[in-house]
């Protein structure tokens, strides 16, 4: 049974050959279809290698298989392999349920558009690449599949790239994860130096000849890695743009695949991580403070994506804050239901956009669940989870991080606790906004003739914002132009093939805290199933059964105080919106302007001195030099050569008489 798991990627990128030779012929919506067996097929081979290895002993549960050496350099032997283990399987599993509902959901979102199957062809290559990514037995071939999900991300977030806004997103996706990737490339370099092969299992094996400054410095490089794929401090600017793609591309790169693999690798190394131990506590803070920060800017934006995008910041932060505190089935187990409900945001926020006709702002919208039932439905299931209500999934994974987080320091623990509060406001305030309340697109529906009116000529009557996604009737997203939810229209709800996946994804968002209850040993399955790879470097919590209660009863407190609260204002209006909504947090604290500053400003002249005056003049300048010194030389030096045989003669007899005369004189 496990002897399979190569089909897993394999399916994919036979998906990814077919529509790139015959994508057109297949047209739509064949070649969504095919695209999305492709990645079913994958999911029905995880769950049988999955079963395999459950069968296998615990201490068994590790299976690698080589393919084919693909780089023999030296010392250096890199093979084509992967390794099938408790955490390499659950990824998997959950990679290709989500991605196959992703790309359900895709068919019915993408209709119409010019380049349908192209689409696809990109969506699956990235669930090829995000599958070697976490099934490779070798640092080489997961930074393989690293490099794979970042080119993917960049195809996407870009797909509508006649919009320069969604060409300027891919490229800033592009370039900031090169930064991360830098410090990835450095920690495999310093493991090679010191280790002499970058095969997890003997890396692994072999962990204790590093001395701890070793690990410490290959844990941050690995973590700059990291801190760049997953968007955390200061890295995360490229995340919040992402939402330039279409919305599908946005669940799959915030939900299952791309952001989820700095959270893979930080899980993967533990061991090097337990060698240096001071590495965890940076994570812990990064994951903290990423996740505070985050969280108070989704709390004032009006884009419904925007919210979901700094949400996704935050609640990485927790996975990171989890790592950090030794608490990986924690940090795993919120991965899992992050990916349940985070996706049904993603995809619910695309059917409400669908409905309204591309419109963003969620202060146009309003009373819609009147209006799409299935999509608010599936949409108030997410909320309760991501917001921490029991007994909805991502109450139980947030609440083992936040017990986690108190053993390692009461002040994560506090910074944690807050930004739960936070998150159950800023969720609540967008359901609100959204779904609840008067219809505040009739009001911006009567007053779209007079706007019109007012704007010049050459001006669409368009709200700010709103092509920031595309329509998803017949007419081609590319082609279409900004238009929010004006003209004669009603909101109405998604096909089936949008509305299937929201319904699958509620019911694991609903029950996906099944998989790790805190009840007693035999309810938490995915901690016995996680526990060989982890041991003794797995954090155990030491704070007792009262105290637990105590926190348990905090941070329920602490969620019904933050829907109270946005009950309070954007509901009852009993607080002016705006008071709650300041500038800075509008404009996420000013940094993605900061960056983009120094980056056009320091930055422009830093590149334009290195190339035109540090490369033409220095380096150009002494390669040069160099050619002109020998060009010059071989001039003068071709003066002696006249052609003519009675010099040549002299020159002889010239050097002879001086021979001669140094051997008399050195001989007297």
């Amino acid at each position: 049974m496990l002897d399979i798991v190569w089909l897993l990627p394999a399916l994919p990128l036979l998906g990814f050959g077919v529509l790139l030779l015959s994508g057109r012929r297949l047209g739509d919506p064949r070649a969504g279809w095919l695209a999305t067996t492709m990645v079913a097929g994958s999911f029905a081979v995880a769950a049988v290698v999955c079963a395999g290895l459950f069968l296998r002993s615990p201490e068994h549960r590790v299976f690698t298989q080589t393919l084919f050496d693909w780089i023999p350099a030296g010392g250096l032997r890199v093979a084509v392999g992967f390794r099938v283990d408790p955490l390499s399987i659950t990824m998997a599993l959950f990679i290709t349920g989500v991605s196959t509902l992703i790309h359900l959901y895709s068919v019915g979102y993408m209709h119409g558009d010019d380049n349908f199957s192209k689409f696809f062809l990109y969506l699956n290559l990235f669930v090829f690449s995000m599958l070697m990514l976490v099934l490779a037995n070798n640092f080489v071939l997961t930074f393989l599949g690293w490099e794979g999900v970042g080119a993917c991300s960049y195809f996407l977030i870009s797909f509508w790239f006649e919009r320069n806004s969604a060409a300027v997103a891919g490229k800033k996706a592009f370039v900031t994860n090169r930064v991360g990737d830098f410090g990835f490339l450095l920690g495999m370099f310093l493991i090679f130096a010191k280790l002499g092969s970058l095969d997890y299992g003997t890396v692994f094996s072999h962990v204790n000849a590093l001395s701890s400054g070793t690990a410490t410095a290959i844990g941050l490089l690995l973590f700059l890695g990291a801190v760049g794929k997953s968007a955390q401090l200061p890295l995360y600017i490229w995340l919040p743009d992402a939402m330039e793609g279409p919305t599908p591309v946005s669940a799959l790169i915030h939900a299952a695949t791309m952001v989820t693999a700095g959270v893979f690798l930080m899980a993967r190394i533990n061991p090097i991580l337990f060698r240096g131990p001071d590495t965890l506590t940076v994570i812990a803070i990064v994951g903290a403070a990423t996740a505070f920060y985050a969280a108070t800017i989704a709390c004032a934006q009006d884009d419904i994506k925007k919210v979901l995008a700094y949400s996704t910041i935050s609640q990485l932060g927790y996975m990171f804050l989890a790592i950090g505190s030794g608490a990986y089935v924690a940090a795993i187990f919120h991965m899992i239901t992050h990916a349940f409900f985070k996706a049904l945001l993603f995809l619910g926020a695309g059917s409400v956009m669908h409905g309204m006709h591309d419109e963003q702002n969620m202060k146009k919208m309003g009373a819609l669940r009147k209006f799409m039932p299935i999509t608010a439905g599936t949409f108030i299931v997410a909320w309760l989870a991501i917001a921490g209500v029991p007994p909805f999934a991502g109450f139980w994974s947030k609440d083992e991080i936040l017990i986690n987080a108190w053993d390692k320091s009461p002040i994560l623990w506090l910074v944690g606790f807050v930004t739960a509060l936070l998150t159950a406001y800023y969720m609540s305030r967008q359901v609100f906004l959204v779904f609840f309340g008067k219809p505040r697109w009739e009001e911006a529906d009567a007053k779209a003739p007079e706007e019109a009116e007012a704007k010049p000529e050459h001006e669409p009557a368009a709200t700010e914002g709103a092509a920031a996604d595309a329509p998803t009737t017949s007419d081609a997203p590319s082609s279409s132009g900004a238009h929010g939810a004006h003209g004669d229209f009603r909101p109405h709800e998604s096909p089936w093939t949008m509305a299937l996946p929201l319904v699958v994804l509620a019911l694991l968002s609903a029950v996906g805290g099944a998989l790790n209850l805190p009840i007693n040993h035999s309810t938490e399955f995915l901690t016995r199933w996680l526990d060989p790879l982890f041991g003794n470097r797995l954090h155990e919590v030491t704070a007792s059964t009262g105290l637990k209660w105590i926190l348990f009863a905090l941070t329920l407190g602490v969620v019904a105080l933050g829907i109270t609260l946005a009950y309070g204002v954007y509901l009852k209006h009993r607080v002016r919106e705006d008071a709650l909504e300041p500038s800075v947090l509008r404009h996420a604290w000013y940094f993605d302007g900061f960056v983009g500053a120094l980056v056009d400003g320091p930055g422009r002249l830093a590149a334009v001195w290195s190339a035109y005056v540090f490369d033409r003049k220095i380096i150009d300048g002494a390669v040069n030099g160099v050619a002109t010194l020998v060009r010059n030389t071989g001039t003068n030096v071709r003066r002696v050569q006249t052609g003519f045989v009675r010099n040549y003669a002299l020159g002889v007899a010239a050097g002879a008489v001086v021979l001669f005369a140094f051997i008399v004189f050195r001989t007297a």
